[in-house]
Parts: C-alpha cells; sequence; structure tokens
C-alpha cells in the first residue's frame, strides 16, 4: 500500500510537471497547419484599377519634388587628368606621371554658374578604379588600424605587410594606393578656406582606427604607390586615410576631399592650384574635380525622381489598360463558371 500510495503521489507529481492544456495546444495545431484566421484582400477588377491609379497619382508628385530637389543642387566638375600634362608629354603620359624631376603643379579656372551656398563640399571623383577588386579590397588589417603593433597577424595585407623586415602601419594595398592630389582655391587672391575635419564617419574614426596608432614605416620602399602619412599623427585623425580606406563598390566613385565654409557668387572665377600627383595613367582612368552643394535630399541625384515618375506614369498605364478591358469583356464577379472545375466540364 505504501509503494502503491508513493507511486501515486508521484505520478501526481509527474502530472503537475507537465500539465496538459487542450486550448494551447489546439492553438498550436492550428498554427502549425496555417489554419488561423487570415485576412485575405478581395482584389475585384474596380478595386485593382483604383489601387494602380492612387499609385500613379501619388508617384508622379513625389517624383517631381524629387527632380526639383535635385535640380536645386549646385554641381560643377571639371576634368584635369588630361589638362594637366605638359604638352611634351601629353603621348606618354605614364612617364610624366612617374618622373618625379617634373613639376606636377597645375592651375585651373572655374567659373561659378549659379550661386552656391555654403557649405560647399569639395570631392575628387575617379573612374574606372576597381577599388572592389577582391584582392585588391583584402589587402588589408582592420585589427593592425585599431592595435598597430600590437597585432603580429598582418598576412592578409600582402603583398604590402614588411619592408626592409620591419611592420607596415598601415599594412596592405588600399592604404599604399592613397589619394594624394592636392587642392588649393584661390578668389581674387584670396585663399579659401578648406575645412578638412569631420569628412570621415564618425564611427570609422572612433571605433576603427586607433587614437594610440601611428603610421610606421609606410610608404619606405621602392615602390611608393601614393600619399604618404605623418608619422606623428595618429590614425584616427588622419582623414584623408580613412576617406580612402572606405572603399568603393563601383569603379565610378567620388570621395569628400574637404568643405568650403563661404558662399560662392554667380560669375565669379575662381582659381584652382592643384598638384597632380596621383597616377591613373597606368589603367586608364580619369580624375575630376567636384565642387557641389546639397539640400534635404542630398547631393545632386535624378534618378529617384525618374524613377517616381516612370513607376507612377506606368501606374497610370495599367489602369486605364485595365479600364478598358474590363470595359470591354467584363467578368461577374464570383462565378462560378469561372472555376477550374466547370471549365474544364465545359470544355470536355
Amino acid at each position: 500500500m505504501e509503494m502503491e500510495a508513493g507511486s501515486t503521489s508521484a505520478s501526481g507529481g509527474g502530472t503537475q510537471a507537465h500539465s496538459y492544456s487542450p486550448l494551447r495546444s489546439k492553438a498550436f495545431y492550428k498554427f502549425t497547419q496555417q489554419n488561423l484566421p487570415a485576412c485575405k484582400p478581395n482584389l475585384t477588377p474596380a478595386r485593382v484599377i483604383a489601387i494602380f491609379l492612387l499609385a500613379g497619382v501619388v508617384f508622379i508628385p513625389v517624383g517631381l519634388v524629387c527632380l526639383r530637389a535635385s535640380e536645386s543642387v549646385v554641381e560643377i566638375l571639371d576634368r584635369y587628368d588630361i589638362e594637366c600634362v605638359p604638352e611634351s608629354y601629353r603621348n606618354n603620359k605614364v612617364a610624366y606621371i612617374k618622373d618625379s624631376s617634373i613639376s606636377k603643379n597645375c592651375k585651373r579656372l572655374i567659373k561659378i554658374q549659379k550661386h552656391m551656398k555654403a557649405p560647399i563640399y569639395v570631392y575628387y571623383e575617379l573612374d574606372n578604379y576597381y577599388q572592389n577588386h577582391r584582392r585588391y579590397i583584402k589587402s588589408r588589417s582592420d585589427k593592425q588600424l585599431l592595435h598597430g603593433l600590437q597585432y603580429k597577424d598582418t598576412s592578409s595585407c600582402r603583398p604590402e605587410e614588411y619592408n626592409n623586415g620591419l611592420s607596415i602601419v598601415p599594412c596592405g594595398l588600399v592604404a599604399w594606393s592613397l589619394f594624394n592630389d592636392s587642392y588649393t582655391f584661390v578668389r581674387e587672391t584670396v585663399e579659401l578656406r578648406i575645412n578638412r575635419r569631420n569628412i570621415a564617419w564618425k564611427s570609422d574614426r572612433e571605433h576603427k582606427f586607433g587614437r594610440n596608432v601611428y603610421p610606421f614605416n609606410f610608404q619606405n620602399g621602392s615602390l611608393i604607390g601614393g600619399g604618404t602619412l605623418d608619422p606623428d599623427v595618429p590614425l584616427s585623425e588622419q582623414e584623408d586615410l580613412i576617406v580612402w580606406m572606405r572603399t568603393a563598390a563601383l569603379p565610378k566613385f567620388r570621395k569628400l576631399y574637404g568643405v568650403i565654409e563661404e558662399d560662392l557668387q554667380a560669375d565669379e572665377i575662381i582659381e584652382v592650384h592643384l598638384v597632380n600627383n596621383y597616377n591613373t595613367y597606368s589603367f586608364g582612368g580619369k580624375k575630376k574635380l567636384v565642387l557641389t552643394t546639397k539640400n534635404w535630399l542630398g547631393g545632386k541625384n535624378d534618378f529617384l525622381g525618374i524613377a517616381y515618375m516612370a513607376t507612377g506614369g506606368l501606374c497610370i498605364f495599367l489602369s486605364i489598360l485595365f479600364a478598358l478591358i474590363h470595359v470591354k469583356n467584363p467578368r461577374p464577379h464570383g462565378d462560378p463558371t469561372y472555376s477550374y472545375g466547370n471549365r474544364k466540364s465545359t470544355t470536355s
């Protein structure tokens, strides 16, 4: 009897530990079998036509607003990679750019077509430059950028990992090919100040580049790729490097050089004194200088407005087409003769 009581109490305890809820089990069954209540839209021809018409009426005005906002952005582009090569080297640009004895200074004149309100963003644009090449984009060490010489495993940086048996900081082909053209803007003999602070992402400055990491043994090899770095300035403050290290996805891209914090008036002539150091001639690349303003939508980009207008126009066209088809060949809603089984029996 005692054993039976013990077994009964044990089984009772087990029942309490694993309580069974019929309502919970039933809901779980309906969920797994997809039998829960659901809302299914009743798409009649009239409703479909109305939806397409409403989408078109909404999209077209939005597209017009976006297109007008894009047109309000003032943008100036100046390609200088050909004009800044001396006439005697036009047929051999690679020899010109590799010869350090030849001056790379160049002067360009830019006319301001419309009033440009500060801030005015200065970009350099490169074309036919594949920063997304797999071998190139993997030749870097993000941990070394953050920890410096303390991080030893830099095998991913090859072939720019060591120089004369010493580690390179920052290592890799991406840093080695740092863009090094420079620009100075003069208005009526007065140099315009270019703010080169805060041009990189704040997250990159604070979390990806070390505050106590300094360039070491950088660009000291026999083959110089691009710009040099100040060995007394930590990587977190060398924002031109930080901007360059955020690689582009497409072969044509822009990177921020600085910001002019003065208005430029219409019809003004701006002298640009630039140093044409960067070699894009070896691979047929192009270099452009870009001055642009921005608005609430960002920079100049007509694609968004055109896409909205094209989509809206297509929706209105489809709504008219569906309306004509519905008027010409009306189909009663819910007519059982249009079901699959009835059509099959009728044809047979």
